[in-house]
């Protein structure tokens, strides 16, 4: 069932069966109006370094010239994108209207934007799988990179959550993850070492520039993030897709916990990245 996709998503997902999904994540373009680049690192041996290797040496680490990429945000385009839509929604609709026809009963849907686009995305996807269909809006919350000095620094994005039905969906919160208690101290030591299922505000750091998670992708979404929502809102062997892939978090995070996947991306670049980290040939829509 595994499967990479190279070509345009609308036309992967009207190839799609109905029903025929148990979960999507989707991480669009945010409308930025920036445009996106590859950042790319190296190392270099110096004993005042901010890493440190193999028998203690240190390096540090280098910004080498940013190249053009796309990633889980991507519009698709190979070589760079800009991040700028004359019709965002217009953009999104048919693709989301075919996104609810493709999950199953019990499916859900997350759409992962930035609170510039969420109102507007959040009513439209009201209209496409109906108010009663909207389960969460979860902040996921960082604290890392540039402080602005005029206004509170922008650190967070949200993920609206939807599911095919308003009452019969997959929701399997034991499967979470736990998080430290903010007061241990009130709930007495056995449940803080246990520690809580998270609520609707998710901190995570974001993909460490250096780590070895990072792809090199800008926009890159953290495996803990993928991880947490796959365990929780689907089951062993159901089938996961993302029609804006990138670097292909979701399926990583689909393929660690025994979820099938789909992923599917118009950048020939993003498609070479997900067929080294899933170990699989992609196929042409």
């Amino acid at each position: 069932m595994n499967r990479i996709v190279h070509g345009d998503n609308l036309e992967a997902l009207r190839g799609m069966a109905s029903g025929s999904v148990a979960l999507i994540y989707v991480d669009p373009p945010f409308n930025t109006g920036r445009r996106q680049t590859r950042l790319r690192m190296k190392t270099v041996q110096d004993a005042a370094g901010d890493r440190v290797g193999f028998g203690g040496r240190r390096y540090r680490t280098e910004l080498v010239k940013p190249e053009t990429g796309t990633g889980e945000g991507s519009s698709g385009k190979t070589g760079g994108y800009a991040d700028r839509f004359d019709d965002f929604l217009g953009f999104l609709r048919p693709r989301l209207a075919e996104a609810h026809r493709v999950l199953e009963a019990t499916g859900s849907l997350f759409l992962h934007i930035d609170p510039r686009e969420a109102h507007y995305c959040k009513v439209m996807l009201d209209e496409i799988f109906g108010r009663d269909c909207f389960q969460n809006e979860i902040i996921w919350a960082y604290d890392y990179g540039a402080r602005a000095t005029k206004r509170w620094p922008a650190k967070h994005d949200n993920i609206l959550w939807y599911t095919r039905d308003p009452k019969r969906y997959t929701f399997n919160l034991g499967e979470s993850d736990r998080i430290p208690y903010m007061a241990p101290g009130l709930v007495g030591a056995e449940k803080a070492a246990r520690g809580k299922t998270p609520t609707d505000v998710w901190w995570h750091t974001i993909v460490s520039p250096t780590g070895k998670e990072k792809t090199g992708y800008a926009t890159q979404k953290p495996l803990g993030i993928l991880e947490r929502i796959v365990r929780v809102h689907s089951n062993p062997g159901d089938l996961v897709l993302d029609f804006f892939a990138g670097s292909g978090t979701t399926g990583e995070a689909a393929a660690r916990n025994g979820r099938a996947f789909c992923m599917v991306d118009e950048s020939a670049e993003a498609v070479a990245v997900m067929e080294k980290r899933l170990q699989m040939k992609a196929e042409q829509v």
